[in-house]
């Protein structure tokens, strides 16, 4: 080592010695060597601090507190993926794989470990980190770019000189089990809180307002794949870019194997279930991926997950318990939902004292009673759940449970429907647990998405009699929401402003936010497509309802049974009252659809508008909008630093068009 070194010498050593330790597990350097350079290179940035530079080892713990977190939106969602529980499910997917790629012969597909973390996009611009994200919901997610930075493996700039203009890696953040026990040891020696589980670790880690914090969590993060990407990274395998990656400074799982054949995966799948207690960090499964790029494409896509992938889930893990009571939960539509109250037992990462029981025919089919001994199984993030139940070890066995006559919270008669095994409370707005359930339905993000506006501080508001109603929302003052415990002026007037900008919605939205019984998003979606405005949805009968492609004989009855009621039309004219506007949408038959013929696929940034808005206009103008570029492209609208889409369409003989075309296309025709 040499004895002094200049401001930028110093900078690219110390990262040398920090990807050494955590990325390569071959530390260079000891530990109090660092920290003397580290003091160094402070006291020069403390001199010059205009001379920073954004890789810097001391831009890796923010100074300033967030006070709360942004949202982005996705260029590329970020897709799920589906599951496979069991080997037969592994080879039908190998087989539709063949299939799709009309072969009998090997498809080469890459396994590698499913980790059991928080997934995160981090976005480098010219080699250097610019914006990290959590998943979200697959289309929007939240700004953690202050508390990725914190991660000591996370490169701040790109390693190598082919570095692409822009490249979005896609990967996990974990904490691994010995940092996980380390800071569980030191927290209980101090008195403070413990994590549960190591993903709970990281997934409250990264959601810390305060990097600083964050800064002294022991995360990693693992990549596993991209999102978007400029032209000059040019790879033609999953296996090769995670070497690609690697290149660039990156830790990946080097586990990751190429399997040629159905033994071959579940060969990987049986040796990674036996070793999977020895593991550094946490896994839940085993995910395969198709290897080949092109492959890929060919496959395509099926909903919001991919063809060429799936998740083989590990077995549930179980344990036995107590079954103490059986209470029952009331839902947003007046559901009585059974639930265990158990001894507390640690199954699945999680200590466990509730369990479901879904409704009474589970219960009777079950056989339960009052104080059995019962298996509860939890398998990844599902709710755990009752799976068998025994007589005690010792005495009689208990009551059996009934379902009550009577609401558990409102008082209210409940019924159920015969044919159906669900039984409601017919107290409705007046109970207030389906007023809970309903409002935070309401103020959801899919709905009238209010910001702050979340499940503790509407039932706080709803048992402080100052909500009663959707409208009421819309009335609430900052002095009502800042009289609250644990609410103060700063956090009351938040909300109050999101209140207000919540104030406008599109057609779907509020649809959608009514709560109406088995109408989703996608349902919403497609009757505001279909009626435009609200006075002619409410008009509408069984008859036309069921022309729509997605409303069926018994949702068609839900709609006009819910808008035949009197309280429901008493509801929409307070939140009319309290200055809802609701945009209105062309109906679908009114639109022309020139492009109903047409397989388009987006890429790049659109400087006018998001891609996703982007998609909906097409899709309205009746194109099939397409994820992947393929020869059964018609066209590809390139924005700025469009990619890999871009050159597969110029190989392929694809039609390019620009921005300023798509415009002019939604001028034509006026959407």
């Amino acid at each position: 080592m040499q004895d002094s070194f200049n401001y930028d010498e110093l900078v690219d050593y110390l990262n040398e010695l920090a990807r050494a330790y955590y990325t390569l597990d071959q530390p260079l350097a000891s530990d109090a060597e660092y920290d003397r350079l580290y003091r160094e290179l402070e006291g020069m940035e403390e001199a010059q601090p205009l001379a920073i530079r954004p890789d810097s080892p001391t831009q890796r713990v923010g100074d300033v507190a967030l006070s709360g977190f942004t949202q982005i939106e996705h260029e590329l969602p970020m897709l799920s993926l589906s599951n496979a529980f069991t080997d037969t499910e592994v080879e039908d997917f190998y087989k539709r794989c063949q299939e799709g790629l009309g072969t009998d012969g090997d498809v080469q597909i890459c396994a590698e470990y499913k980790l059991d973390g928080v997934a995160a996009s981090i976005l480098y611009e010219n080699g250097v980190l610019v914006r990290a994200a959590t998943r979200g919901d697959g289309q929007t997610g939240e700004d953690i770019t202050s508390n990725v930075k914190t991660i000591k493996n996370v490169p701040l700039r790109l390693l190598g000189d082919s570095i692409p203009a822009r490249l979005e890696v896609r990967g996990e953040v974990v904490m691994p089990k010995r940092g996980f026990e380390a800071y569980n040891d030191r927290a209980r020696e101090l008195g403070e809180k413990t994590f549960v589980n190591p993903r709970n670790a990281a997934a409250g880690s990264l959601r810390q307002l305060d990097p600083r914090l964050t800064a002294k969590r022991p995360l990693a993060f693992y990549a596993y794949s991209v999102g978007v990407y400029s032209d000059e990274f040019v790879v033609s395998s999953h296996y090769d870019l995670l070497l690609g990656l690697e290149s660039f400074g990156f830790t990946i799982n080097h586990a990751t194997a190429k399997c040629t054949g159905i033994d071959e995966l579940k060969a990987f799948y049986e040796r990674t279930l036996s070793q999977r207690d020895d593991l550094i960090f946490d896994i839940d499964g085993i995910v395969y991926k198709v290897d080949s790029f092109s492959q890929q494409t060919t496959l395509g896509f099926i909903a919001r997950a991919p063809r060429w992938a799936i998740a083989r889930k590990f077995p549930a893990q179980e344990e036995t318990t107590t079954l103490l009571d059986i209470e029952f939960q009331v839902g947003r539509t007046g559901a009585l939902t059974p639930v265990a109250r158990l001894e507390p037992v640690f199954v699945g990462g999680v200590t466990v004292s509730n369990a479901t029981l879904h409704n009474m025919d589970e219960i009777e089919r079950l056989g339960i009673h009052i104080g059995d001994r019962v298996v509860i199984r939890r398998a990844g993030d599902v709710i755990p759940q009752v799976a068998a139940a025994a007589a005690p070890l010792h005495g009689e066995r208990g009551a059996v449970p009934e379902l009550p006559t009577h609401c558990p919270v409102c008082g209210s008669p409940v019924e159920r429907d015969p044919n159906f095994a669900v039984a409601r409370c017919i107290g409705g707005v007046a109970c207030k647990a389906q007023r809970k359930a309903a409002l935070i339905h309401f103020a959801s993000r899919k709905a009238f998405d209010i910001e702050g506006l979340g499940d503790k501080l509407v039932a706080a508001l709803v048992d402080a009699d100052k909500l009663h109603s959707f409208a009421d929302i819309f009335r609430l003052t900052i002095d009502d929401i800042a009289s609250l415990d644990r609410m103060g002026l700063k956090s009351a007037t938040k909300v109050v402003n999101a209140i207000d900008v919540a104030r406008e919605v599109t057609l779907a939205r509020f649809i959608y936010a009514l709560g109406i019984r088995e109408v989703g998003e996608a349902t919403a979606l497609s009757l505001a497509n279909y009626f435009g405005d609200l006075a002619s949805l409410l008009a509408a009968d069984r008859e036309l309802l069921l022309k729509i492609p997605d409303v069926g004989q018994i949702v068609a009855n839900h709609i006009v049974d819910f808008f035949s009621l009197p309280a429901t039309r008493q509801l929409i004219d307070d939140l009319l009252g309290v200055d809802i506007q609701i945009a209105e949408q062309a109906k679908l038959e009114e639109v022309e659809t020139p492009l109903e013929n047409l397989t388009i696929v987006l890429t790049g940034t659109l400087s006018t508008m998001s891609r996703s808005d982007a998609k909906a206009k097409l899709q309205r103008l009746g194109a099939k909008v397409s994820g992947s570029v393929s020869a059964k492209t018609d066209v590809l609208y390139a924005g700025e630093n469009a990619g890999s889409k871009l050159t597969k369409a110029q190989q392929l003989g694809v039609e390019v068009r620009d921005e300023s075309q798509l415009i002019e296309l939604f001028g034509e025709y006026g959407v």
